[in-house]
């Protein structure tokens, strides 16, 4: 049967899946740039800014938090994940099978890829909750689980499907979307904190901070909904895309990046996206009387361009994630082509979308999300940089032909176990467990690489 034109430009596409990625592929910094300012100026952010409203920050502890969790964020990308990717051209799954062995890397790719899909999921529901305006469909609130009704599902699946297709069509696409898209969005963030400035009291610069301490940023939690702090707001900030960065996942995306300082361009990001939009969406939550839906709340404050605009923000996180989705399970079934398992993926990320708990547990959802897949970015760190120095081999599962590298599997069981009981026996809240846990997964792979390991390898690259 003869394949269609579509279909043979869908297999022609080469991601460099199972290689490095060549010198004339490299991208520059304007393409990482864009991606990371429309990634990062997403969904997420007219949720998150709401939701830090609800739990109660001060005016204070949020701009404090925000300065430095951002800059925290920015120095991970640009210091440990972009270094790694420059100097390996491996997408993240392709360099951990080398190090943790096929077997082992299979079921992270299972871990990592379902991850991915529930994230990008929660974004299809974002931009479900903008296109269900004009219909007047039901919308989910703070408190629902479940599918509202039988028009959010169906729009849901219009979202996920077209989202899906920009995935399938490779990175060049995804990154293309969202250079396009992300200048336009944060000055509709903008735009829109500003013109509900006044329903609050706002006419002047100087009205501005009194009113964020007494209106906005109160303080004083909604009932039900624990205290943020500054060191919430810190941590959040810096460890909200901790599986991108300390994590490594982004190794993926940066592998195309002629210098490994363009891991600085995750600043668009950070700054122009999280920074701005989070303070920007929690104003509208404010003038939306404590509404945290994110498309009736940019209605309410820009109208159409509001919808556009959380419609496209969904759409420029759940784009680049799905992609990184499709290339977890790829691992798993290297003969099967890449847009045809982002198809699948697609399909299972807009079944989870379709109920609401994943936005209005983003905050829980995106930390436990960076926390599981934490402990394999600390073990590439310490294989990559840190073994040969103490006379091991890395790359131990391929120098060994093992299927499982149980040093690695050792320390990322074991770390989630001992974080597990830090949650659970002594009540540390989930946001502060990703900086110890580093530091436990690096520690428990040296230690049992050692104990695995025979002292004498003579082994290098």
């Amino acid at each position: 049967m003869k394949k269609s034109a579509y279909v043979q430009q869908l297999d022609a596409i080469n991601e460099y899946e199972f290689s490095p990625v060549p010198p004339e592929k490299h991208k520059g910094w304007k393409s990482f740039l864009g991606m990371y300012a429309g990634e990062h100026t997403a969904g997420t952010e007219f949720v998150i800014g709401p939701l830090f409203v609800v739990h109660g920050v001060s005016a204070i502890d949020l701009i404090t938090g925000l300065l430095v969790g951002n800059v925290l964020a920015v120095f991970s990308w640009a210091f440990l994940t972009a270094p790694v990717a420059t100097k390996t051209r491996l997408t993240l799954y392709a360099l951990l099978e080398k190090i943790t062995g096929k077997g082992l890397v299979k079921v992270y790719d299972v871990v990592n890829g379902l991850m991915f899909c529930f994230l990008a999921g929660s974004m299809i529901a974002v931009s479900a909750s903008a296109i269900g305006i004009p219909f007047k469909i039901a919308m989910p609130g703070l408190a629902d689980w479940y599918p509202t009704g039988i028009g959010w599902v169906l729009i849901v699946f219009v979202v996920g499907a077209i989202i899906t297709l920009i995935a399938t069509l490779g990175y060049n696409q995804v990154s293309k979307f969202a250079n396009i898209t992300a200048p336009w969005m944060i000055l509709i963030f903008i735009a829109a904190a500003v013109a509900v400035l006044p329903q609050l009291g706002i006419y002047s610069i100087q009205d501005f901070w009194h009113v964020a301490q007494t209106k906005i940023w109160t303080g004083i939690p909604l009932e039900g909904q624990s205290k943020f702090t500054f060191w919430h707001i810190m941590f959040f900030a810096w460890f909200c895309n901790m599986a991108m960065h300390i994590g490594m996942a982004d190794i993926t995306i940066l592998r195309y990046a002629k210098k490994w300082q363009y891991g600085f361009a995750s600043f668009g990001g950070m700054f122009l996206g999280h920074f701005i939009a989070w303070i920007a969406s929690g104003i509208l939550c404010a003038a939306a009387l404590g509404n945290i839906v994110p498309g009736p709340i940019a209605y309410t404050s820009a109208g159409i361009a509001g919808i556009i605009c959380v419609v496209l923000a969904g759409w420029t996180t759940a784009n680049p994630t799905i992609y990184r989705a499709g290339l977890a399970f790829q691992a798993i079934f290297p003969k099967t082509k890449r847009w045809k398992v982002t198809i699948i993926v697609g399909i299972i990320t807009t079944m989870a979308a379709c109920f609401p708990a994943l936005v209005m547990k983003l905050l829980d959802f995106v930390a436990l999300y960076g926390l599981v897949l934490m402990p394999m970015g600390a073990v590439i760190i310490i294989d990559i940089y840190v073994l040969k120095k103490l006379n091991m081999a890395s790359n131990y599962a391929q120098f060994k032909n093992i299927p499982i590298s149980w040093q690695a599997a050792g320390a990322w069981v074991i770390t989630l176990i001992f974080c597990l009981a830090l949650n659970v026996y002594l009540g540390v809240d989930i946001f502060f467990l990703g900086l110890p846990g580093w530091f436990i997964a690096a520690g428990l792979y040296i230690i049992l690489s050692k104990l695995i390991q025979s002292k004498n390898i003579n082994y290098a690259h």
